[in-house]
């Protein structure tokens, strides 16, 4: 099987599932809440978790919220952020749903949301915020890198742009992270959010980044056991840093299991990752614009690990079911990502996306098939 459906996510090494079991099979206890030895052992690992998963990112321990996934991490800030009538979000019209919806929900309380428009590789252009960001702005919020066609944004250069008028920024590496070294303090920007799944690790854990100044002026949405340090019934005082964002029992497998993958991608080299996967993805754009009948979407060099094409006279779901057929792996439709996606091609895309594990053995497998569906199609 050619496993080719990396931007939904990736597949995962046998090393993190095996510090995941050692965590269910030697030392099972939940963390902070006890003084087992079994608990202690737990809470240790946990704390260590935080402190790799951060440095991945070039940020500090206690600027690390473990959260399910980027979705949740992106909806906390939105609660957290109280944003009133008057207040302003700029967005990008290339955007997952996962960082639209949770602002377009805003406007049913009179948030303004100022959706900037890309070009049609899905390509942002910072100049475009400069127009779009005002003195009502609160917060930009934008990906690093499109889902459904891989474009590298200038998060650099928009985070600039937002800074210097004040406002917020927050940056969704979901489709970064995985594929490139990632250092908040270089982008610049006050808030990031990622998935492990989609970075060899397990299902159900991801990063929250908040810059500790940002994090110390809001109130965490989601409060309960873990998050709070004194509780009478006329209130509660937070316990401060991340625990005062991870009410309840967390996902502690998880956590233990995200900070393997980080430590396996460090080992691979990030640069050496980035370098592969971009690699065979401009292999298959070539391959794939060389066949008739076909069109390849996103930038005309492949940015990062995504292509994403279409098969004249097929829909994405015909095209994407007889590559099952011959066991290659790929996603179709809309990627979560309806608006710019439905710009593209009404009936959705298919993509392509590659990974470290990926060869290019695979990326020839994946063009001979598609041209012998373009073949039978005529």
């Amino acid at each position: 099987m050619a496993y080719l459906d990396n931007a939904a996510s990736s597949l995962t090494p046998e090393p993190v599932l095996d510090e995941m079991l050692s965590y269910y099979r030697t030392y099972r206890a939940n963390v902070h809440r006890g003084f087992s030895r079994l608990s202690r052992i737990a809470s240790e690992r946990y704390d260590r978790a935080h402190e790799q998963v951060a440095s991945f990112i070039g940020a500090k321990s206690d600027e690390l919220v473990f959260v399910p996934n980027a979705t949740y991490g992106i909806n906390m800030v939105a609660l957290a952020l109280e944003l009133k009538r008057g207040d302003k979000v700029v967005t990008s019209e290339v955007e997952h749903h996962s960082n639209l919806l949770p602002w377009l929900r805003l406007k049913r309380q009179g948030v303004a949301v100022e959706v900037v428009e890309v070009s049609s590789s899905g390509l942002l252009s910072a100049d475009s915020f400069e127009d779009a960001i005002d003195g009502r702005t609160r917060i930009v919020s934008v990906a690093h890198v499109s889902n459904s066609v891989g474009a590298v944004q200038p998060v650099r250069e928009i985070g600039r742009i937002a800074r210097d008028a004040g406002c917020l920024f927050l940056v969704d590496a979901a489709q970064s992270a995985p594929h490139r070294r990632i250092d908040v303090r270089k982008i610049g920007c006050d808030i990031l959010v990622f998935s492990g799944h989609k970075m060899l690790g397990p299902t159900g854990i991801g990063g929250l980044y908040m810059r500790r100044e940002v994090r110390e002026k809001l109130a965490p949405p989601i409060v309960g056991g873990g998050s709070a340090s004194e509780v009478n019934l006329d209130g509660y005082t937070l316990s401060g840093g991340p625990a005062s964002w991870e009410a309840g029992t967390p996902n502690i497998a998880g956590a233990i299991g995200l900070a393997r993958a980080v430590e396996f991608l460090s080992k691979l080299g990030m640069r050496k990752v980035e370098a592969h996967s971009r690699r065979l993805a401009k292999e298959t754009a070539k391959g794939l614009n060389s066949l008739p009948n076909l069109t390849v979407y996103g930038p005309k060099v492949p940015q990062g690990s995504i292509v994403s094409f279409n098969v004249a006279g097929l829909s994405p779901d015909d095209v994407a079911l007889m590559l099952d057929e011959r066991d290659i792996m790929v996603r179709s439709g809309f990627h979560c990502a309806v608006p710019y996606v439905k710009k593209m091609s009404a009936d959705g895309v298919v993509r392509a996306s590659y990974y470290v594990y990926n060869t290019k053995e695979e990326v020839e497998r994946l063009l001979t098939a598609v041209e012998t569906i373009g073949r039978e199609l005529s």
